[in-house]
């Protein structure tokens, strides 16, 4: 039996050589693969690489595109300006024009010196004169109602806006009027009538 097995391995070895033969025969013309070959000068070569530059620089293009269609819907506008691929022009910053007002319902009536303003909406303006001092003016409509003097601070009230104008409760006689714009923030206390 073991005389059977080392036959049947013998020519297992041989068959084994033999075919790896063949394969080593293929490798030995291995060195001629490069004599065919054109050889390539370095204006060429740059050529190729400009092309596949090119290329890529397009197919960026593209996918930008898509994504500008994606974002503004692909269609034109009928404005110039608006159009997806014009460039953003730069805006004016905004002005704040301080000519209309604020608004400020009054619930009671207030005292201002010898007058009474009635209840009611009344637009209220900051003044600043020439020697620092700050004063609400009041009108309704077009018609000047009334000028309290105020104290100028640096407190916000804790508004959420820069332009603003607040009537907050003080005591049982008096209301506190606080009043900002960009220019400058004030605050007066002022008696109002009892209901």
């Amino acid at each position: 039996m073991k005389k059977y097995f080392y036959i049947a391995l013998i020519l297992l070895f041989c068959s084994i050589s033999t075919s790896y033969s063949e394969e080593w025969s293929d490798y030995s013309s291995a060195g001629n693969l490069w004599d065919g070959q054109k050889s390539i000068t370095n204006a060429e070569f740059e050529k190729a690489i400009e092309t596949l530059e090119r290329n890529k620089v397009k197919k960026e293009n593209k996918q930008k595109k898509k994504k500008i269609k994606k974002i503004s819907g692909g269609g034109t506008s009928l404005h110039p300006e608006l159009e997806p691929t014009a460039d953003i022009q730069e805006q004016d910053p905004l002005k704040i024009d301080d000519n209309e007002g604020q608004l400020l319902n009054l619930p009671v009536k207030l005292c201002i010196g010898e007058d009474i303003l009635d209840t009611g909406f009344y637009n209220i303006f900051g003044q600043k004169d020439e020697n620092g001092n700050v004063y609400l003016l009041f009108y309704q409509s077009h018609y000047f109602k009334g000028k309290l003097k105020a104290n100028e601070t640096n407190d916000d009230f804790d508004s959420d806006s820069i332009n603003f104008v607040k009537l907050i409760p003080y005591n049982n006689d008096y209301v506190k009027i606080a009043f900002g714009s960009l220019d400058f923030n004030a605050y007066v206390y002022v008696r109002y009538l009892n209901p």
